[in-house]
């Protein structure tokens, strides 16, 4: 009768069920415990508009032949619209690049290492996904393990715009998987860092200030690593290119509103929409599967991976610097921006209460956005 009136409660499946009560628990967690509230509400409310059945407000292709299958409401911007052409992740990037500041990184270019070492939680997750795979404990080809093995480098847009072009299928479970380790840097990050370092270690003392750096390098640093970045690795255009155009627009002093724009207007809308439709990509029939599970522990390996492998490269650093370093600084390395640094921040001082790491873990911190950047240019050669 309940059908026969049009009511879609006769069709719910216990996985619709399950899967609108997670995303009730994401409004929940984002309303009361804050975390990452801009990201979980509006996903939230795509996973359960995605788990609501009889609604019209998202058809799949499949259930409606030809071009205009995709034509539901949420499904305009998933299969034929905005996210499939990543036009979404990329016009973040403007604003994030608009919100950077580039000049702890540019006074210690060091610390470019730090950035780069914590790409390797990346490579561990994208080797142990292609093995799962290759035992056929899941169904994860070259494409899936990229898409996977990405979210080490915290970084929510670079995940998506990875997943649209190689695994769509795997765009919800990733960009939440990603977007909520990033918000439990606090507690995933201080074990590993103390795990891998000693109290001494942890202690030494870094000299709160950096150089002074000019106008022209802040203004030359954007262009030249576009240039050099895009020329080694072009499919890193995308990322890299918005990345450095949105902070050209701040540095340059001459374009106020159009930076101002980019870091409040254009950011939020776009949030607004993009993680509306990563919820819509959730729903139950692709998320309730055990490579779910799976890709939550690798997600977890590669961001434990690249603390670790931050962390292990400042310990080398230590030793070869002539001044004294800091290796919690490394952890910083995932692109987790600002949190990553504020973790090392919060640890060092813990340690050491005159240590002020902020300002040197901003640099790798920064670093680790352009770096996870460049992998994702690296895969969408090889596999794009």
């Amino acid at each position: 009768m309940l059908d026969f009136l049009g009511s879609g409660i006769g069709q719910l499946t216990w996985g619709n069920i399950v899967m609108i009560a997670v995303g009730l628990g994401f409004i929940y967690l984002a309303i009361a415990k804050r975390w990452e509230p801009y990201v979980l509400l509006p996903v939230a409310v795509g996973a359960i508009l995605a788990n609501l059945p009889g609604t019209g407000l998202l058809v799949l292709p499949s259930e409606v032949p030809g071009e205009l299958g995709a034509a539901g409401f949420l499904g305009v911007f998933i299969e034929f619209g905005l996210l499939r052409y990543t036009i979404l992740p990329i016009l973040i990037f403007i604003g994030l690049g608009a919100m950077t500041d580039f000049v702890p990184l540019i006074a210690n270019p060091r610390l470019f290492l730090l950035g780069a070492a914590a790409q390797v939680g990346i490579i561990i997750a994208f080797l142990i996904a292609l093995l799962l795979g290759h035992l056929g404990v899941a169904e994860f080809g070259l494409r899936e393990a990229a898409s996977i093995a990405i979210i080490g480098g915290a970084d929510g847009p670079t995940t998506i715009f990875i997943t649209s072009q190689l695994a769509p299928e795997l765009m919800g479970i990733t960009a939440v998987t990603a977007y909520s380790y990033m918000a439990m840097v606090p507690l995933i990050q201080p074990p590993i860092i103390r795990a891998l370092t000693s109290k001494k270690e942890r202690q030494t003392y870094m000299r709160p200030q950096i150089r002074t750096v000019s106008k022209r390098e802040e203004l030359l640093f954007p262009i030249i690593t576009l240039l050099l970045v895009v020329l080694l690795i072009p499919r890193s255009a995308p990322l890299v290119g918005m990345f450095m155009f949105g902070n050209l627009l701040r540095v340059s002093g001459v374009v106020d509103r159009l930076s101002e724009t980019a870091q409040t207007a254009l950011i939020n809308i776009t949030t607004i929409i993009l993680m509306l439709c990563v919820g819509a990509r959730m729903p139950a029939e692709l998320v309730l599967r055990p490579e779910t599970l799976m890709v939550l522990a690798l997600g977890l390996v590669a961001f434990g991976g690249g603390t670790a492998g931050g962390v292990l490269i400042g310990k080398l650093m230590k030793r070869v610097t002539k001044e004294p370093f800091n290796p919690i600084v490394g952890a910083a390395g995932v692109s987790a921006v600002p949190m990553a640094a504020r973790v090392a921040q919060q640890v060092g001082q813990s340690e050491n209460p005159r240590n002020f790491l902020l300002m040197h873990a901003m640099g790798p911190n920064v670093a680790g956005v352009i770096g996870s950047a460049v992998v994702a240019g690296v895969f969408l050669t090889f596999l794009g």
